[in-house]
């Protein structure tokens, strides 16, 4: 059994990754080029922002331990996991020069071990990557030959973050794509002693995996996407309701409830990129990704709609008030956030925009950029507003009552993309409840129909 791990690279996935093998009482060296990260760990503190990391790293500190120097933690340890960053480049694919870098440095590590060493690639890469962009330095700079030397996998994780450790921990499979049986072998002997659910293990070519990846990513958008469509309809529909709707669909084996829910559409830091990075990937083989670019295209004009809706109702003093700028609950991270892309667009318009999220600080202000402030809690930024736009369904949106809406002498319109507050808010004097998704004008939308399906005379 493999008792000594290394994860290079301690960003959110990475550190998460260290500090729960580590929970399962292993012993793991993290190596990271930011001085600071390693400082964190050595002293018992999370590097980065990540759900339960602090107190995982704290609960297993004899396990775990980091460092700035590569080669220490290839020598004292037998696997190594790779995951630092691969940003998408100008083609839209995915760069390798931080893995690259990581690779070399491990390949140079190598060339003084004696042992057999598996290196595990959990950076997202586009398929001939690993093999062709990346082995080829791991035996240059090793000096030695994959196979008989060393181990190669490709074997990224399918994690969301704000659940990174639990995901990990529980998968609903792990994916190896593996250079030869002997590395795949170890690599689904790791994860069985490493994972708490006994998952199941698919094993398959290197370059099979790398697209695998990146192709269940696209599928996941294409999906929320397809609800998010689906929402727009039943707002033109007499009595629409997209939650009717896809709570039918849902139930059906073929299609399944999760992801099903119209709203706004994905962000965050892989799902926008991988849509593009398999268009990319596509025109390079000479093929087309044609339903992943109009998954993409779709996702970047939903919140202009949301802005849209309320654009005549915008005008000079009026000040809007967006809950939800992380791109989700339990998340901090604003990458290709809908709920920045709907304040910045509202600013846009000339409205005065108050935003407040959980756990997005006033210091986001600078991240966001633009004329829009960061409330400290959601009853200031409410206490400010003439519109409420509720971009993400946190929890803590789902606490506010009717009452932190209401507007003295005025009505408080509220813009409900996840309809949250359907139950406390509709029908409610002096709230104009709009919730995305259900219609909220049955007697225009009837007179489209009976324009459509009239009898001609």
């Amino acid at each position: 059994m493999v008792m000594h791990y290394s994860v290079v690279g301690l960003g959110k996935l990475g550190a998460s990754m260290a500090a729960a093998i580590a929970s399962r009482g292993f012993n793991v060296i993290g190596v990271d080029v930011n001085p600071q990260a390693v400082e964190a760990v050595n002293s018992g503190r999370a590097p980065v922002q990540e759900t339960a990391l602090t107190e995982t790293i704290a609960a297993n500190r004899e396990q775990l331990r980091a460092t700035l120097n590569v080669d220490e933690a290839i020598l004292n340890s037998d696997v190594t996991f790779v995951i630092v960053p691969t940003p998408s480049d100008t083609r839209g694919a995915f760069s390798l020069r931080y893995a690259a870098a990581s690779l070399g440095a491990i390949g140079r590590a190598l060339a003084h071990k004696r042992t057999y060493h598996l290196v595990a690639l959990t950076s997202t890469v586009l398929p001939g990557a690993t093999r062709y962009g990346l082995l080829p330095i791991l035996e240059r700079e090793s000096g030695k030959t994959c196979g008989p030397d060393f181990g190669l996998c490709y074997s990224p994780e399918f994690v969301a973050l704000g659940s990174v450790i639990r995901d990990f921990l529980y998968p609903d499979f792990n994916l190896i794509g593996e250079f030869d049986a002997r590395s795949g072998d170890l690599l689904e002997a790791c994860y069985s002693n490493i994972t708490a659910n006994a998952p199941p293990c698919r094993r398959m070519s290197i370059e099979n995996a790398e697209i695998t990846k990146v192709a269940l990513n696209t599928f996941v958008t294409t999906k929320i996407t397809f609800a998010n469509m689906l929402a727009d309809l039943c707002e033109r529909l007499p009595g629409g309701d997209v939650d009717v709707v896809t709570g039918a669909l849902g139930l059906d084996s073929r299609i399944g409830r999760k992801y099903l829910t119209g709203a706004l559409g994905y962000g965050g830091p892989c799902f926008p990129r991988d849509n593009v990075a398999l268009g990319f990937m596509a025109r390079a083989l000479d093929t087309e990704a044609t339903l992943a670019e109009a998954t993409d295209k779709m996702n970047r004009v939903l919140a202009t709609r949301v802005v849209a809706r309320l654009q005549s109702m915008i005008g000079p003093g009026t000040t809007v008030a967006v809950l939800g700028l992380a791109y989700k609950p339990y998340s901090h991270v604003l990458e290709e956030s809908q709920g920045v892309i709907v304040a910045k667009a509202l600013a846009a318009t000339g409205a005065q925009v108050v935003a407040y999220d959980p756990l997005v600080d006033q210091t986001a202000c600078h991240e966001i950029g633009g004329h829009i402030a960061v409330a400290d809690s959601a009853a200031t930024a409410l206490r400010q507003a003439d519109i409420v736009v509720i971009t993400t369904p946190d929890p803590t949106f789902h606490t506010l009552k009717a009452v932190d809406f209401l507007k003295p002498g005025g009505t408080m319109v509220v813009l409900d993309c996840w309809r949250i507050l359907a139950a406390e808010l509709a029908g409610q004097q002096g709230v104009n409840y709009i919730p995305l998704g259900r219609s909220t004008d049955d007697a225009t939308n009837a007179a489209r129909l009976v324009d459509l399906w009239s009898e001609p005379l």
